[in-house]
């Protein structure tokens, strides 16, 4: 049996399929409902002010919008934010900005790893000359 510490509130519980305790699956299936039935009645609320008339946590809207548990299509206003900087999104995990930021940053990483490479493959060279060199003296 496997048993682990709830992230959420710390009590011991036999793991099963959710990485919570089962407690708080049901305290979560209630925020669910609370934010599902909002949302229902205000179609064109924003994350905070969700989060302000139920007192779920953004964290855990953005969580239930990621599931697929709250739809985007049926909430038009309703965005998450970006985990790099903050920026509220609507799709994937980080905004285009931090996207492209880190698209750069991998392409000088790889461009510094070739160049590195190249020069240590010219010091290899180098070095083999050194020792012809040594050998014709000796």
């Amino acid at each position: 049996m496997n048993v682990e510490n709830c992230p959420r509130c710390g009590k011991i519980f036999a793991k099963n399929f959710r990485d919570v305790c089962p407690a708080c699956i049901r305290e979560i299936d209630k925020e669910y409902e609370l934010c599902s039935t909002y949302l229902r009645e205000n179609k064109g609320a924003v994350i905070t002010e969700l989060h302000d008339a139920t007192g779920v946590s953004i964290k855990q809207i953005t969580k239930f919008i990621k599931e697929g548990r709250i739809s985007l299509l049926n909430a038009p206003n309703l965005m998450y934010p970006c985990e790099v900087c903050g920026t509220l999104i609507r799709e994937n995990n980080i905004c285009g900005n931090c996207r492209a930021r880190l698209l750069k940053d991998t392409q000088h990483m790889h461009e510094d790893e070739a160049r590195n490479a190249a020069l240590r493959a010219e010091e290899r060279v180098s070095y083999k000359g050194i020792d012809k060199y040594n050998k014709r003296q000796n």
